[in-house]
């Protein structure tokens, strides 16, 4: 495993950055007096709003991400690829979030934020062509 060194700390930062969005959308609905669930008005406008949906972007794309990240392991993915793809993902997810909770015009959909989640979603696309293809060819 120390081979997948890079690639586990990118993995553990992804989920380190949930949860500490999870305890910034928790606690910035609690000084704002919301109850915890969907926050209102749902706009862009409303940083409450961008703070709750940043953090559930980012519970929403982990899975998908981690899962496979895993199985690359298990199957043998080469340790310099599965890093790449990690740290490319972890860059693409901590821009969409600086994004996000800047607001502005960037941050609306259709724009800079979408071309970046979009873009994150390709690379899970890669990592789970990689790592089937890596499956296929497994031999324990």
């Amino acid at each position: 495993m120390a081979a997948y060194s890079l690639s586990i700390v990118g993995v553990l930062v992804l989920c380190l950055a949930s949860i500490l969005l999870a305890i910034y959308s928790g606690s910035s609905k609690g000084r704002a007096g919301a109850l915890s669930g969907p926050v209102f008005p749902a706009d862009d406008d409303n940083l409450l709003y961008r703070i709750d949906r940043v953090h559930m972007n980012t519970v929403e794309a982990l899975t998908p991400f981690v899962v496979p990240a895993v199985l690359a392991m298990m199957t043998g993915v080469g340790p310099a690829t599965l890093a790449t793809l990690v740290w490319i993902y972890l860059a693409i997810r901590l821009i969409h979030v600086a994004v996000y909770l800047r607001g502005g015009n960037a941050a609306k959909g259709g724009s800079i934020r979408t071309i970046l989640y979009v873009s994150g979603a390709l690379v899970t696309i890669v990592l789970i062509a990689v790592t089937a293809a890596a499956a296929i060819r497994y031999t324990p």
